[in-house]
């Protein structure tokens, strides 16, 4: 029985110290029957070149010019172009374990489809990984173990764009890179949980997620806060919002004040809860802040958390297990 395709999806901009450790990393995996589609996005390096030799050198390496501008445009070109009947995504700065294409595929043949073969995550770095990466790691790493990666996902992306495994099929079901929004990984994580597409329990590490400080994911506009919210908001409202429950906003931060501005804007009523005596009571965009206390004459409300300190998180959760509410269903943890 002849070996099924995997694609690779890896486009790549100006990282030309990085690429030779990540294209080895895919020539030396175990499973050998893949293609690797690398779209070059406007380089002004040597990256191109340096793709281009080893394309030169091995026919499984095929090398593309973004038609477009981004990496969004970049990852349709790859997809048009491939052929695997299982794909995936690479990032061109990082480095895979030399079994992950094998034990991912692995997966995936055992579970069928509807399933998304994922991974656990190390971060490496030559200065160092801060302490926020760190707990990102361990948080996500948790999570992989057991499978329950939509648990959290309105805290953060849940999937790393680089480290999971679909059939061809499912991906095109769920719409593939077609929806032109940012951030692009984290988006294709909720239409993979739009579409109840399980995630496979995995204990080993199955990639090295570089970090520095000029990294995309740290400078570009695509990838801040504000745009995180909007998409977190727009799938709980799609997937997880309850219309007929009371909504409430517990948190009048700065992500707080986000989300109480795009629900205004949307014309959703909310209940904003407050724990800072000095806005207790006051009015912000046009909404009444409320104490702890004025939950108890809410019936059943569902609820965005929008607290981030961790104390304050478990004493919120704390609350919720008390009056019998579900994660997932009856509150949504955005940070």
């Amino acid at each position: 029985m002849p070996k099924p395709l995997i694609s690779i999806f890896t486009p790549f901009k100006n990282t030309a110290a990085f690429l030779p450790d990540c294209i080895n990393s895919i020539i030396n995996q175990s499973y050998t029957h893949w293609e690797l589609l690398m779209i070059d996005d406007h380089s002004t390096d040597n990256s191109f070149e340096i793709v281009n030799a080893f394309a030169q050198q091995d026919p499984r390496i095929k090398l593309l010019t973004n038609s477009g501008s981004g990496i969004i445009d970049a990852l349709q070109l790859a997809f048009k172009e491939s052929k695997g009947s299982y794909v995936t995504r690479m990032d061109s700065d990082d480095i895979m374990h030399v079994d992950r294409l094998q034990l991912m595929l692995n997966s995936l043949l055992d579970y069928g489809k509807k399933h998304v073969a994922v991974g656990k995550v190390k971060y490496f770095s030559d200065v160092g990984i801060s302490d926020g990466y760190a707990r990102y790691e361990t948080w996500l790493n948790n999570l992989t173990e057991t499978g329950s990666n939509y648990s959290e996902i309105y805290k953060e992306c849940v999937i790393p764009s680089p480290c999971w495994l679909i059939h061809r099929e499912d991906f095109i079901a769920c719409d593939a890179f077609h929806p032109n929004r940012y951030p692009e990984d984290y988006d294709l994580t909720f239409r993979f949980y739009k579409h109840n597409y399980k995630c496979i329990p995995c204990d080993t590490v199955l990639h090295h997620w570089r970090d520095y400080s000029y990294r995309s994911s740290r400078t570009h506009e695509h990838y801040a806060e504000n745009t995180f919210l909007e998409l977190k908001l727009h799938y709980f409202l799609e997937l997880d919002y309850n219309s007929n429950r009371t909504l409430t906003v517990w948190g009048a931060g700065a992500k707080g004040k986000s989300i109480a501005k795009q629900l205004k804007a949307k014309q959703i009523p909310f209940v904003w809860i407050c724990d800072n005596p000095k806005k207790i009571g006051k009015s912000i965009y046009g909404v009444k802040l409320h104490n702890f206390e004025h939950l108890k004459q809410l019936h059943q409300p569902q609820s965005i958390v929008t607290v981030a300190n961790e104390q304050a998180q478990q004493e919120i959760t704390s609350y919720f297990k008390q009056q019998q509410m579900e994660p997932m269903i009856d509150y949504f943890f955005f940070c």
